[in-house]
């Protein structure tokens, strides 16, 4: 009778750890669903921004069509990439080509005088920085799941249930190399 209790309440005490362990693995990855989520939302309204943003140029520097191609080719690329590997890389060809753009505003005055232009200016700006901050915390989510399913005894029953990795939403290679300052 003492052996059956004790038998039972260890089968008991498994399944709880079986069902936290596996609970605990569907939140995660229901965490990281969310965050690519966030990501998603604040790309999009990058993209949305960004035509206004050529039509605003335009006005002011029509003979710089080349530069503005290359943008709006960066934003359609961007928009029809899929998963975090393709996506991060265009939207870092993207961020390149807004580069470009922002310094057009340099050679025209009258441009960087414009306040609709200022004002696109600031709201790509302002989600630039939600972008930088939704890919931190989709990255520090990927993190803690990837170390979940890799991790005893986790992994066993992320094994089981055919948990797999996620990619990392990479920066750009650019923004690792020290920028050079000459004088």
């Amino acid at each position: 009778m003492l052996i059956g209790i004790i038998v039972l309440v260890v089968i008991v005490l498994a399944v709880i750890v079986f069902v936290v362990m596996y609970n605990g693995l569907v939140k995660l990855r229901n965490r990281i669903d969310n965050a690519w989520s966030q990501i998603d939302v604040q790309l999009q309204r990058r993209h949305d921004l960004i035509p206004n943003l050529v039509e605003t140029v335009k006005g002011y520097a029509s003979h710089e069509r080349e530069t503005l191609e290359n943008v709006v080719q960066a934003r359609n690329q961007a928009v029809q990439a899929q998963g975090p590997a393709a996506q991060a890389q265009a939207e870092n060809v993207l961020t390149g080509a807004l580069r470009q753009l922002f310094a057009l505003s340099e050679a025209y005055p009258d441009l960087k005088a414009n306040t609709n232009f200022l004002q696109l200016q600031e709201e790509l700006t302002s989600t630039e920085d939600r972008v930088a901050y939704s890919r931190q915390f989709y990255n520090d989510t990927v993190l803690k799941y990837n170390n979940k399913i890799q991790t005893i005894p986790s992994n066993v029953i992320a094994g089981m249930f055919n948990f797999s990795e996620r990619e990392y939403f990479e920066g750009e290679d650019q923004a690792r190399e020290v920028p050079r300052v000459e004088f």
